[in-house]
């Protein structure tokens, strides 16, 4: 029997549009004689069907009976199909030939955005890959089903995991992108690794004629990182313009200190006092709520946040300031993945480098204080060789601190998070360093951090675990063999 699997763009949510292109597809397929022809799950509405009204129920209902009736001639199916002595299914049997029908999309459930990438694949009954479809690209792929196990094996070209994760990134920003109507963005560039991956991201999808690149520095920002962001917006070709901001955040603190706090009980004043720690996170404010705000309006488009996976874990980073933006494509990567993902824009996408080595050398730092002076290689304090995974553990590992505590103890963390041993005797030489900046992140991560992450833009899905959409706030919370165990580890060294 002749089957054709149906690798469809579906729009998530647009019952209609998707009908229209199943149906083109099913003649499509009777014109090849196809006998049976499969679409993915849930290709008529583009996504999982719970909880809709009955008015897009009876919808639905009416596009079902559209494709029914053009089906007429061929059997239809979508997903799962289990027969006497099929193939078919999704790994149902390692036994049997086998096939997965996959569909390209985007679905955005809000906080994150699902990326479907296509490559449908036919199995044989051995598990070997005898064809298979392209990613991102729309296909019909016909096989004969009594054919399978006589079939060479795919000549597949298997893709690395930053280029998957970079195709996922690049065809999710261009869809979320048209899906709100949107063919240019703001881009605010610090002359660090996350701005300039984000600047070499969006201008492959839009063009860096309509990418705007804002570099907004203050006292504190180095001309190494000035230059370095002049630099990259010369090799990308973007629009690049310079907005200082020192004076209005002198202007704001000079106002906010001098406006009287008044107990309107009894009239007594006082005055507020901005610390130099309230003044960090007004530039980060000042950065994003006024000028990339402005800037955006003024070309009535969005700008980014170029948060990374790390950075949400622990809120490192400040609300209606850098947590800001349209679009939040880079959240769901790691900061080592970043780094990679640097590499393979310069040397597979662009072909040279876009992306200064400058940047990618240089320690990571908001420089937002004299603590953080990248020419005196003060930077970030996430040492991110070790909290990268110490993170990932947290996130995508299930772990808590007794887990991390144990495994320290029996000098096995390293290998649990897979991270380089020496690196956490350098950065913690004793028991109650390592403690303290357990707890310190832990704290972090399962408080404020949760507030942070719920305001946060809607990010692209590329791990296999992105933060839960529901998160709660309930305050981190230490078991009592946690506890023990760190009695025992400071007692012994005391």
């Amino acid at each position: 029997m002749k089957i054709a699997l149906a690798q469809i763009e579906l729009r998530a949510g647009h019952p209609q549009l998707n009908t229209q292109k199943i149906i083109r597809f099913i003649y499509e397929a009777k014109r090849n004689e196809a006998s049976m022809i499969v679409f993915p799950d849930n290709a008529i509405y583009g996504a999982p069907t719970d909880n809709l009204s009955d008015t897009l129920r009876a919808d639905l209902d009416a596009c079902n009976q559209q494709i029914r009736a053009a089906a007429t001639g061929i059997e239809l199916n979508f997903g799962v199909i289990e027969e006497k002595k099929s193939l078919i299914g999704r790994f149902i049997s390692n036994r049997k030939p086998k096939f997965e029908v996959n569909p390209i999309g985007i679905n955005n459930v809000g906080k994150f955005i699902y990326v479907f990438d296509g490559g449908s694949t036919v199995y044989n009954s051995k598990g070997v890959a005898v064809l298979r479809a392209d990613y991102f690209q729309e296909q019909l792929l016909y096989f004969d089903d009594e054919a399978i196990d006589k079939m060479p094996p795919a000549i597949v070209e298997e893709r690395s995991e930053i280029e998957k994760i970079y195709g996922k990134l690049k065809y999710g920003v261009k869809r979320y992108l048209e899906l709100i109507g949107m063919d240019k963005i703001v881009i605010g560039i610090s002359g660090g690794i996350d701005s300039a991956v984000a600047a070499a991201l969006y201008s492959d999808v839009l063009g860096a004629e309509n990418v705007y690149l804002v570099n907004m520095p203050s006292r504190f920002n180095s001309s190494t990182t000035r230059g370095l962001s002049e630099e990259l917006a010369k090799n990308l070709g973007c629009r690049y313009m310079v907005v200082p901001i020192q004076e209005s955040i002198e202007a704001t603190v000079k106002q906010l200190e001098s406006a009287p706090v008044a107990l309107m009980s009894d009239g007594s004043t006082s005055n507020l006092v901005m610390t130099a720690f309230v003044q960090e996170n007004m530039q980060a404010r000042d950065r994003s709520a006024r000028v990339l705000a402005a800037v955006a309006a003024s070309l009535n488009c969005g700008f980014t946040c170029n948060a990374n996976k790390a950075e949400s874990t622990i809120g490192y980073a400040t609300l209606y300031g850098d947590c800001a933006g349209i679009l939040a494509a880079t959240a769901d990567l790691w900061k080592y993945q970043v780094y990679a993902l640097a590499e393979y824009l310069n040397v597979e996408v662009y072909g040279r480098e876009v992306i200064p080595r400058g940047i990618i050398e240089i320690v990571p730092s908001a420089e937002l204080s004299n603590d953080q002076n990248v020419d005196e290689g003060k930077g970030d304090p996430v040492h991110y060789d070790y909290h990268d995974y110490l993170f990932r553990a947290f996130v995508e590992g299930g772990m808590v601190p007794e887990d991390i505590l144990k495994a320290y103890a029996d000098g096995r963390l390293s290998m649990e998070i897979g991270c380089d041993r020496n690196i956490i005797d350098e950065y913690f030489p004793t028991v109650a360093e390592f403690v303290a900046d357990l707890e310190r992140w832990w704290n972090q991560y399962k408080g404020v951090a949760v507030a942070k992450r719920l305001q946060a833009p809607p990010s692209i899905v590329v791990s296999g675990k992105p933060f839960e959409s529901n998160e709660i706030m309930n305050g981190a919370y230490y078991t009592a063999g946690y506890s023990a165990l760190k009695k025992i580890l400071l007692d012994a060294v005391n």
